[in-house]
């Protein structure tokens, strides 16, 4: 069967505008596309080991193909990369390589690959070019796109990092194909997002089609891919350095970052399983104060919990949810979030579906007692 045709999406920055090139069977092209971006036909691919040896080879024959040498960092796979150790490694292995400022980086793998990879070719030379090669959901939806890239620390998620835009964002829905169906659920969460924020439409069908997004129905998939990217694109073109309406992208990540600080940035809670538990603590919080039903924070709960995403804090911390010390600590791992203002921190919370916004007002009294209330019972019921 033959491939769908090509989608291109623009994200409008003047000078450093770049596209977002949607499609199937993309890396076997990458030469094709990368090539037009590139200030030399030099290239170094930094990835993980899950993600190398599935494509690695299968991007170097592209690139090849157009007459790109291809040099290559493969890192261990996890979010525990992204750190300081790991950023000095990947530095101090460009430097091995003889990488010049002419050359690029290309980062091929999910969130992490892509955050660590970016961190370090902003920071290169004083900055060097990168292309991200996005392989997860996720990373397609939403980390890929918008020039964010960071490290985390002992203190919090992406507390370390800079803006510095790709030249390129090359997604092949067909790699998605090998991601294990947690991943793919993770990434689901990111592009729910969306929906929540400002697009009611866009929600609603995912209401429809979310289980096929998730089960491997390729067009509504590829549908969600693009639908998703467009939505980041129009934003970050709006607002790049998140001082208004980019903040907005945050829903449900207040809460979620800290939950992976509880949690240790392992494995047992993906970044976006901790979104979904956020986004419906967003909703309850929302619901408390004031600014929506209660219903419309079931229904959130009920389409997150129908696609098997992680919806009640409870069960995201579980071996401490005994613990009264648990609401306080998350509270205070809020504190040191990169958006507080004068010590206060942002949440975005929704008067509806589609209809979010940012508020620094927030009284940590009634967070707390939604993260209280949240660890004594699990969420409403699907």
């Amino acid at each position: 069967m033959n491939p769908e045709p090509v989608q291109r999406l623009k994200l409008s920055l003047g000078e450093r505008g770049y596209e977002i090139v949607v499609g199937e069977e993309l890396l076997t092209r990458s030469g094709e596309f990368l090539g037009p971006v590139l200030k030399s036909r030099r290239v170094v691919v930094v990835s993980d080991e899950n993600v190398a040896a599935l494509y690695l080879d299968l991007l170097r024959d592209g690139l090849k193909c157009a007459g790109i040498s291809c040099h290559d960092i493969v890192l261990p796979a996890g979010e525990r990369t992204k750190d300081f150790h790991h950023l000095m490694e990947l530095l101090d292995r460009l430097l091995a390589l003889h990488t010049e400022r002419q050359d690029t980086i290309v980062a091929l793998g999910g969130g992490v690959v892509g955050d660590l990879a970016g961190f370090a070719a902003s920071i290169f030379l004083r900055g060097i070019d990168v292309v991200q090669v996005p392989t997860t959901l996720l990373a397609q939806v939403d980390s890929s796109v918008g020039g964010k890239t960071g490290i985390n620390t002992r203190f919090g998620k992406n507390l370390v990092g800079t803006f510095h835009q790709p030249h390129l964002v090359l997604a092949d829905a067909a790699v998605l194909e090998s991601l294990p169906e947690r991943q793919i659920r993770a990434g689901y969460a990111e592009v729910v997002k969306y929906g929540l924020i400002d697009d009611v439409e866009f929600y609603e069908w995912l209401e429809q089609n979310g289980a096929a997004v998730c089960s491997g129905d390729r067009q509504a998939r590829r549908y969600a891919v693009s639908r998703s990217c467009a939505a980041k694109a129009r934003i970050v073109a709006e607002d790049e350095r998140e001082s208004g309406k980019r903040a907005l992208l945050n829903l449900g990540h207040t809460f979620a970052h800290a939950v992976e600080v509880e949690t240790g940035y392992g494995d047992r809670l993906l970044h976006g399983e901790a979104v979904a538990v956020g986004m419906v603590l967003a909703f309850t919080l929302s619901a408390r104060v004031g600014l929506c039903p209660i219903d419309v924070r079931d229904r959130v709960h009920r389409h997150l919990a129908a696609v098997g995403l992680p919806t009640d804090l409870r069960a995201a911390v579980s071996d401490r949810s005994h613990d009264d010390g648990i609401a306080d600590s998350l509270i205070e791992h809020m504190s040191q979030d990169k958006k507080v203002r004068d010590g206060r921190a942002a949440f975005v919370l929704a008067r509806g579906i589609g209809s979010a916004f940012v508020d620094r007002s927030v009284d940590m009294s009634d967070v707390r007692s939604v993260l209280l209330e949240s660890l004594a019972a699990p969420g409403p019921q699907k």
